[in-house]
């Protein structure tokens, strides 16, 4: 079996938890990590220790994961294309469109295999619903609704909510339900004093006929990841913080209360929350990755699909600004 040799850039927050799970993956030795301002976080585990990309290409290797932060991936991904590094760019791909494009178009170009960092993807809660979603078990699917809330994380400071924790939603709307976004309007606010916005409320429309709606916001001490699909035959309300998939079925059972029939369009029916193997969802997106690089079968974020949801999230922010309904 080969052995990849692998490289990380960026030892921030996001970064340690790369360099764990690069650490201990099957058939990959994580060579060395790079990071312009140290290893703070003591993840290295007696391998060097670089300061720039330029450095960990020097080292040989097969691919490289980007944790640096948004405003760099650019930057930094073109050089790893021009090198012939495979690589996977944390979430989102870029900071806009533009930006997203020239580096898909790269690694395109290069017959690389490039990547995107949308984790919630391999939550195993989402991939039962979009399993269970392609089987017919919900029937037609109606709306998506997400909500997803908590507080400001001081590490993130060039982007605003919709390019960094929106793009969570984005993604794995249209990933869930195998529908593109084919219009978006959106309202944001700016609270915490800040450049950039930090709370979002979107509605669109998708491809297959469903309407999305996502709440985002960095203002709440509540910390919340929840996305609910509501279709003919009921929902599944999936929490992607407890990796929990709970099935609400329309029911056939009449409701004699008649105080009570008058607040429920459809009858109740059955709850029940599925049990299912829980993998973590970072390890799965890394042997995915790894596998794509072995030129095995996997399902990964491609670039192509980060610069779509780079696209959607800008015109979340065009249309808060302009007051106007952005087609896609």
């Amino acid at each position: 079996m080969t052995t990849l040799r692998a490289g990380l850039l960026g030892l921030g927050s996001m970064g340690r938890n790369h360099a764990r799970v690069l650490g201990g993956l099957d058939d990959v030795e994580l060579v060395a990590v790079a990071d312009a301002f140290g290893d703070r976080f003591g993840v290295a585990n007696g391998r060097p220790v670089l300061a720039s990309v330029t450095e960990l290409i020097s080292q040989g290797i097969d691919y490289c994961v980007v944790a640096v932060p948004t405003a760099l991936h650019e930057e930094v991904a073109l050089e790893l294309a021009a090198a012939g590094v495979h690589t996977l760019v944390e979430k989102p791909l870029a900071p806009s469109s533009e930006a997203s494009s020239r580096i898909a178009a790269a690694f395109d170009t290069a017959g690389l295999i490039g990547a995107v960092g949308h984790i919630e993807r391999y939550n195993p809660a989402l991939q039962q619903a979009r399993a269970r979603l392609a089987e017919g078990e919900l029937g037609a699917v109606y709306q998506v609704a997400t909500r997803r809330q908590g507080p400001f994380p001081e590490r993130i400071s060039d982007v605003g909510v919709v390019l960094d924790l929106g793009s969570h939603d984005i993604d794995l709307t249209a990933w869930v339900v195998q529908q593109e976004y084919t219009s978006i309007s959106a309202q944001t606010a700016h609270r915490s004093g800040r450049e950039y916005e930090d709370l979002v409320a979107a509605v669109g429309a998708m491809s297959g006929g469903a309407i999305t709606n996502h709440l985002v916001n960095w203002l709440s001490p509540l910390k919340e990841r929840v996305t609910i699909v509501t279709g003919e035959r009921g929902a599944f309300v999936a929490d992607t913080l407890t990796a929990d998939l709970t099935f609400y079925a329309n029911g056939t059972i009449q409701t004699e209360w008649q105080a009570l029939t008058a607040f429920r369009g459809v009858s109740e029916g059955d709850v029940i929350r599925y049990a299912f193997a829980k993998a973590e969802p970072l390890k799965r997106e890394h042997e995915a990755f790894r596998d794509a690089v072995l030129g095995k079968e996997a399902d990964i974020v491609t670039m192509r699909q980060g610069l779509a949801t780079v696209r959607v999230a800008e015109a979340m922010i065009e249309s808060a600004q302009s007051g106007q309904n952005i087609s896609l």
